[in-house]
């Protein structure tokens, strides 16, 4: 006599129908999903995201102190130093002293900063392409139109003035 015992199924765990009812809850959850799979290709690359950011603030402009990058990153000024020091040592940025003001630096991206740059770009459309699969090119466009008002809302370093894009180089 053979005797089986069936493995009862796992029931599906899901979020709760309150949560799901919740814009912030679903943009919260989406954007830790986002930010965990952008990180990981980002890492893969030898990088992380603030890496990323300061040589695309860079990018956009000739020179910034360091006091203003650590302000649109919000980063603290120490972590800054860190950062700055690992992408200088890549060659990737170059650091002088401001000759208006001998007490701080100013920042400049370098052009090996300029080519790897267009690398993370390419790995941050990538990942942004395959999250934001499953709507349409008018959807996605009304999507990032929307996150942009509310961003530049709550978060006065998203906002630009008129003139200047918002587009990569």
């Amino acid at each position: 006599m053979k005797v089986t015992t069936e493995i009862p199924a796992r029931p599906i765990h899901r979020v709760a129908k309150e949560l799901v009812k919740s814009s912030g809850f679903l943009l919260a959850r989406l954007g830790l999903a986002f930010k965990s799979k952008a990180l990981a290709q980002i890492e893969q690359e030898g990088f992380d995201a603030h890496h990323y950011s300061v040589l695309a603030i860079l990018a956009e402009g000739s020179r910034e102190t360091q006091a203003t990058i650590a302000d649109a990153l919000d980063v603290d000024p120490s972590r800054l130093v860190a950062l700055l020091d690992s992408l200088e040592e890549r060659d990737l940025i170059a650091r002088q002293r401001d000759p208006q003001d001998r007490r701080r630096h100013v920042v400049s991206i370098t052009a090996d900063g300029k080519r790897q740059l267009q690398r993370l770009r390419s790995v941050a459309r990538q990942v942004e392409d395959e999250f934001l699969a499953p709507l349409t090119p008018e959807q996605r466009e009304t999507f990032h139109s929307l996150l942009l008002q509310l961003a530049c809302a709550h978060d006065p370093r998203c906002g630009f003035a008129p003139t200047v894009s918002s587009k990569p180089d």
